[in-house]
């Protein structure tokens, strides 16, 4: 049995995470509005990622006879000064992300709540690829500059993002 408090815990984070997916879809927002369609695709795929995380907190505290209660979301930022602006914003969003299941994970370890370090385990893999994912848009974007071209071949490229959820976790 998880604590209350460790259960409360869970529940924020299943509200961050859905609050992720509202970020994401207003950076998504901006970037359509700057025809960016690409970037937009990758930012919406992003919001089905941060849907599923949610989801799979929100599995996981009824499985283990918590109670979900949903929080309510801040609103996001929708204007942004370029497109650097958004993905930098969303790295910084990822580092705030990955600190909050770091904080999960301590108190998991003090409470020995075994079945929640094996989820977080998977959350703390997530989010080494998240991160990454981020920084390394952010030194292309900086690479590409005020090439037109490149801006155009990296905003197809994500343009092909696919959201698949592992095949254990359909």
């Amino acid at each position: 049995m998880l604590s209350e408090k460790f259960i409360g815990m869970l529940n924020e984070q299943i509200r961050f995470e859905m609050e992720s997916a509202h970020y994401y879809m207003a950076m998504a927002a901006y970037c359509d509005s700057e025809n960016l369609t690409g970037f937009a695709h990758f930012l919406k795929v992003q919001a089905q990622e941060e849907n599923f995380h949610a989801k799979k907190f929100y599995d996981f505290v009824n499985d283990v006879d918590g109670r979900v209660v949903m929080g309510k979301l801040n609103e996001p930022k929708n204007d942004y000064e370029s497109l650097l602006e958004v993905f930098e914003t969303a790295l910084q969003h990822e580092k705030k992300v990955t600190k909050r299941i770091y904080d999960l994970m301590d108190v998991a370890q003090e409470e020995k709540a075994y079945p929640a370090m094996t989820i977080l385990n998977w959350f703390i893999d997530e989010q080494v690829e998240e991160e990454n994912s981020m920084d390394d848009i952010i030194i292309r974007i900086k690479r590409i500059g005020d090439n037109s071209h490149g801006l155009y071949m990296l905003d197809n490229e994500l343009g092909q993002r696919v959201f698949t959820p592992p095949a254990d976790e359909e």
